[in-house]
């Protein structure tokens, strides 16, 4: 089994308690059809395991199939650097038909971002280290396709429907408590 080759650290995009026993990533594509479906599953998953379970999002654009998942992750980037990369990765998710470089600079607008700022940000690429850094760590890890789980840093290879990864996150909490 395929497990995470790139620790969680305090740098990564993080929803939860630091100490939570699970800790989901999620390497995601913002302009992936499945990623969308997927984040809505990990938003019922935070609401039923509560204070159990940390889920982090890391970027793993497709930018072969889709022209706009890279800059939309550095979208989400550049909101981060103001405290509020959920913001826009949550709009990001719930426009993902609209996404152009324009309709970006639009959502950045509407968190009070500077669209001259995001502007430069794309036009100077500010933010592709970060989105590449964790491309690379996902390739490290085995992703090659997103939406990508790991739960407490091994590679879930399941559906992921809320059914199925609330039992494998269940099992792993069943594990963690017989530690």
């Amino acid at each position: 089994m395929a497990t995470l080759k790139v620790p969680v650290t305090p740098e990564d995009h993080i929803q939860g308690k630091t100490n939570a026993p699970i800790t989901l990533v999620k390497y995601g594509d913002y302009q992936c059809p499945y990623c969308k479906m997927a984040d809505m599953v990990v938003k019922k998953l935070q609401g039923h395991f509560g204070d159990q379970l940390k889920f982090v999002f890391r970027n793993f654009p497709l930018n072969e199939i889709h022209p706009y998942a890279e800059v939309a992750a550095e979208a989400a980037e550049f909101a981060s650097a103001y405290g509020l990369f959920w913001e826009m990765h949550d709009l990001i998710y719930e426009n993902q038909e609209s996404l152009s470089r324009s309709f970006l600079l639009e959502l950045g607008a509407s968190l009070n971002l500077s669209k001259k700022e995001l502007a430069n940000a794309f036009v100077n690429t500010i933010y592709e280290h970060r989105v590449k850094k964790d491309f690379i760590g996902g390739v490290r890890s085995g992703v090659n396709g997103t939406p990508t789980f790991f739960i407490n840093n091994l590679r879930y290879n399941g559906p992921f429907d809320f059914e199925n990864l609330a039992n494998a996150i269940n099992l792993e909490i069943g594990s963690n408590m017989t530690l």
